[in-house]
């Protein structure tokens, strides 16, 4: 199959979910949900998961910043070596960097995730957050809620719900990792 019949034949499966204004637009809407529900912003940490969740969080707290008018901590939970599929995998996955900025203990947790699925990783962020104190509560806030959960996990601030099958996939690119910040649904498999 030529490359532009290949290009055009994609164009017409990949479905644009969230534009760049679309994905700062619902930054903004979480951020006044994280504040308003924590009233304020004392005692909140915000920590993304890698990698896409670390510059989600960087974002909000960037708006919660600009709403407040103080920076809140924010950093990143690896969940890698928590996760219940490491010894499934034939490629054994690369840590990232854990940066956990203050003690946990008695804080507002919000981790942040690019797409809540499963529910398995978010479980991972937390048993790992957890060798680090004992928070007063923690949140989730994901960008995209995909469905299927095979855990009890639920989100506290979700950007947009999205109903998928198995046979899709949800892609999260940001301009800080990819070039272009958008959502987007392909066909499962599809890299592009």
């Amino acid at each position: 199959m030529p490359v532009q019949v290949w290009r055009y034949f994609f164009a017409m499966k990949k479905k644009t979910i969230l534009d760049e204004k679309g994905i700062e637009r619902t930054l903004s809407r979480i951020a006044h949900e994280i504040i308003e529900r924590n009233k304020g912003s004392e005692n909140l940490v915000i920590l993304g998961i890698p990698t896409r969740g670390v510059n989600l969080a960087r974002k909000l707290e960037g708006k919660v910043a600009d709403i407040e008018g103080v920076h809140v901590p924010v950093g990143s939970v690896d969940a890698t070596l928590y996760r219940d599929d490491i010894a499934l995998k034939e490629d054994q996955p690369t840590l990232k960097r854990m940066d956990i900025p203050i003690p946990v203990d008695g804080k507002n947790i919000v981790l942040v995730d690019d797409v809540l699925f499963t529910g398995r990783t978010i479980r991972a962020a937390m048993n790992a957050l957890m060798d680090f104190g004992r928070p007063r509560l923690i949140q989730l806030a994901v960008l995209i809620d995909r469905g299927h959960r095979e855990l009890p996990i639920k989100a506290d601030y979700i950007g947009k719900s999205i109903p998928t099958s198995l046979k899709e996939d949800v892609k999260v690119s940001l301009k800080e990792t990819d070039g272009v910040s958008e959502v987007v649904v392909i066909p499962a498999g599809e890299d592009n």
